[in-house]
């Protein structure tokens, strides 16, 4: 490993053995101070350590890589996913890899995958106008609130109306998401370095009822009604929208890096057993 190398090892608190994985790796692969150690919710306390960082190890699932990303895209800095959730659509080793493996990504012997990101922002009637930019990996979703009720969602595409959707929600997201909500509510598997932006009703009772797969540099306008409704931002960043909102969503100027060893055409094959569409060893 480079000598002048700083890695950042992030890991999920919820998870025990995260923490205690980077603690018998760090010495084991050299990085006795040449390494920091954080959670994802306290990236922002380590910004200052960004501009030296090459690299960044996650710990966890596909959760604690999403809200890592949205963390560290902005500095450009590379990921590498260590699977300790369920399925790990994103991740790169397994836990019983990484003591292998990880050093030819710390020397840099991998390629560059990078994912399209997505922004959001609120605009409400009235004084508060247009809030700050979301920024997402996965999706952006405007949903109903508390109660249960279809709500109607004005969906526009580059200021041309598209469809009201009568449904639970609609979704935006990028080729990563794809294979999240968007496809648990019936949407299409898109490569993951494609530049799309897929529009995915959830349960929708009347009108349009499929999807649309736009070019990436669409924008995309959700509007609310009167009901009560919120907006989510990768599953996480929740926040409730006054009636008569608009979402406006685009891609973001931020991009997703992931260190990867196998081809690019290796995401099929992976997305297809991860999915348990065929066995391990076929």
């Amino acid at each position: 490993m480079p000598s002048s190398i700083l890695v950042g090892l992030v890991y999920n608190p919820r998870l025990r053995d995260s923490k205690l994985l980077f603690e018998s790796l760090a010495p084991s692969l050299g990085l006795r101070g040449s390494c920091w150690i954080s959670t994802p919710e306290d990236l922002p306390e380590c910004v200052d350590r960004f501009e030296d960082t090459s690299l960044i190890v996650v710990a966890g699932g596909d959760g604690t890589i999403l809200h890592t990303v949205r963390e560290v895209a902005a500095f450009g800095l590379p990921i590498v996913g260590i699977n300790m959730g369920r399925v790990g659509f994103m991740s790169e080793l397994s836990v019983e890899e990484a003591a292998e493996k990880l050093p030819s990504y710390l020397n840099g012997d991998q390629r560059i995958e990078e994912r399209m990101m997505l922004a959001a922002r609120v605009r409400a009637p009235g004084p508060d106008g247009e809030g700050r930019a979301l920024h997402a990996l996965n999706d952006v979703v405007v949903a109903r609130g508390n109660t249960v009720r279809l709500m109607d969602i004005g969906t526009a595409v580059d200021g041309v109306p598209l469809a009201t959707y009568r449904a639970d929600a609609v979704i935006a997201a990028t080729p990563t998401g794809s294979t999240g909500y968007a496809l648990s509510a019936g949407g299409a598997i898109l490569y993951p370095e494609a530049r799309l932006i897929a529009v995915q009703p959830v349960a929708p009772h009347t009108g349009l009822r499929q999807g649309v797969v736009l070019p990436g540099d669409s924008k995309v306008e959700l509007s609310t009604g009167d009901g009560p409704s919120i907006l989510s931002v990768d599953s996480s960043c929740e926040q409730v929208l006054g009636p008569g909102s608009t979402v406006t969503v685009e891609r973001s100027p931020h991009v997703a890096r992931f260190l990867r060893a196998s081809p690019a055409s290796a995401f099929y094959g992976t997305v297809t057993r991860r999915l348990g569409l065929r066995s391990v060893d076929s």
